[in-house]
């Protein structure tokens, strides 16, 4: 094995060899799609009269446009049904595995991969879909294509691809109580700003993350696209191991004794070197929220929103643009921003120990009146984990409505959309302008144990008060 970082030791594992372009061709391990990105792919690979190559690396699932509500098909929305009935026509043509609605494997596409243990250390991983970085939790190299590159995979099962930097981003010490992964990679986003990451892979390292549970790292590694990384990735552990044995698609028996062994080795070695290294301090990171129109634009729930003086030259444009769009002001505070509606769920925060934290603030609280409050699960598994610990008896005794698995309210693809200048208090991962489904919808991104504070107390809250 190669001496260096993670990302060079996969990516020279993976290499079929240099384009005249000056690009790799990247072997590609597991190749996920789902409803949105591939009917354009597949109809490209008809044109062309060619197959799938590796049917067996390909994993589909339905997760954009599905309903939460009611999941009778055919479904409501015209459009949501002709696109997974092209997925399924499509799956079945080339034999590759579907997880569809009432499988019982359904869910976001980021959420089932990994609670199958198809997400494995060591693994080049692709999707048609920006928050692909999820995977890089596992040790592996995991990228968000377009659909001229679906069709790429899907033909060749390989990317053309420029090597990227690496940056370590190291964040030491305990979070303190009623912070979590989500504050912590809103913090470095600030800090580091949406294109920091524009030609890096980000390395996730130091005793923050090596405490954070599996879905804690995925969270964090999730939002790596938002800071501009293609990228993020955690180290394999004895956390990432304990998480996979005994998932379906894990190693068994001799096999698994020595992949864990190969995946220990790929780990990035002691004297690896980096393009560069950023450190941070666990004990400096509040619960944080957004207040403007990107990941970026976020502050601690004590703070007030920025005045344009306080704003370097290259932030105060969007600033601007930003107070107009949400109606807030500079020098407020956040804290006490009345909300419309509160969402729990996307591929962010859509896990079982999301649900459980939340669940932890909604038990003998009520949600506000006038306030829509929602939970989604991330997958049909995590729904039946948390109707199994009851959990949705607390959210429904405590006023929340509990939904079916999809990536509802993070984007405007399926029926939960804001409505008109409605704020939404959202444990999603973006909120552009427009994001959750109306031109003058407007996000603010927390933690949802902060969406929970938020839905109780009817305004933007600090989840430590309920503590």
């Amino acid at each position: 094995m190669s001496k260096g970082t993670l990302f060079d030791k996969v990516w020279n594992l993976h290499t079929v060899g240099t384009l005249t372009s000056g690009q790799t061709q990247l072997f590609i391990g597991l190749h996920l799609i789902h409803e949105v990105t591939s009917p354009q792919a597949f109809a490209m690979l008809r044109e062309r009269e060619l197959k799938v190559l590796f049917p067996e690396r390909t994993v589909a699932t339905v997760d954009h446009i599905v309903p939460t509500e009611n999941q009778a098909r055919p479904f409501a929305d015209v459009l949501a049904e002709e696109m997974i009935v092209a997925l399924e026509d499509n799956c079945k043509a080339h034999n590759i595995r579907f997880y569809n609605v009432g499988s019982g494997r359904q869910g976001i596409v980021h959420v089932i991969a990994p609670e199958q243990g198809l997400t494995q250390p060591g693994m080049t991983i692709a999707c048609g879909d920006s928050h692909t970085s999820t995977h890089g939790a596992f040790g592996a190299i995991a990228f968000g294509i377009g659909t001229s590159q679906v069709r790429d995979v899907l033909a060749s099962q390989t990317l053309a691809l420029s090597k990227l930097k690496v940056r370590k981003i190291e964040v030491n010490g305990t979070l303190n109580p009623g912070v979590y992964a989500k504050d912590v990679v809103l913090h470095l986003i600030r800090k580091l700003g949406v294109n920091g990451g524009v030609g890096y892979a980000y390395e996730y390292a130091g005793t923050t993350f090596e405490q954070m549970s599996m879905e804690e790292r995925m969270t964090v590694c999730n939002m790596a696209i938002e800071g501009g990384a293609r990228c993020g990735y955690i180290n394999p552990d004895q956390v990432t191991f304990d998480y996979l044995k005994g998932r379906e698609f894990a190693p068994k028996g001799e096999d698994w004794d020595q992949a864990v062994e190969w995946w220990t080795s790929i780990r990035s070695d002691a004297d690896a070197e980096y393009d560069e290294v950023v450190v941070f301090d666990a004990a400096e990171i509040a619960p944080t929220v957004t207040w403007g129109i990107t990941p970026g634009q976020g502050i601690g729930i004590n703070e007030t929103i920025p005045k344009p003086e306080e704003l370097s030259d290259s932030d105060r444009a969007i600033a601007q643009e930003a107070y107009r769009y949400m109606k807030l002001n500079p020098g407020d505070r956040i804290a006490g921003t009345k909300v419309d509606v509160c969402f729990v769920g996307s591929c962010t925060n859509g896990r079982i120990s999301d649900l459980r934290e939340a669940a932890k603030f909604a038990k003998g609280r009520q949600v506000a009146p006038g306030i829509k409050a929602f939970i989604v699960p991330g997958s049909e598994d995590v729904k039946k984990q948390a109707e199994a610990e009851g959990l949705d008896k607390v959210f429904l005794e405590a006023g929340f409505e509990w939904r079916e698995s999809g990536c509802s309210m993070c984007l405007a693809m399926n029926p939960d959309k804001l409505q008109g200048s409605q704020i939404s208090a959202s444990s999603s991962n973006r909120n552009f302008k427009g994001r959750q489904g109306s031109s003058e919808g407007r996000t603010l991104l927390m933690s949802p144990a902060m969406v929970v504070a938020a839905a109780i107390n009817g305004v933007v809250s600090d989840v430590r008060d309920l503590l």
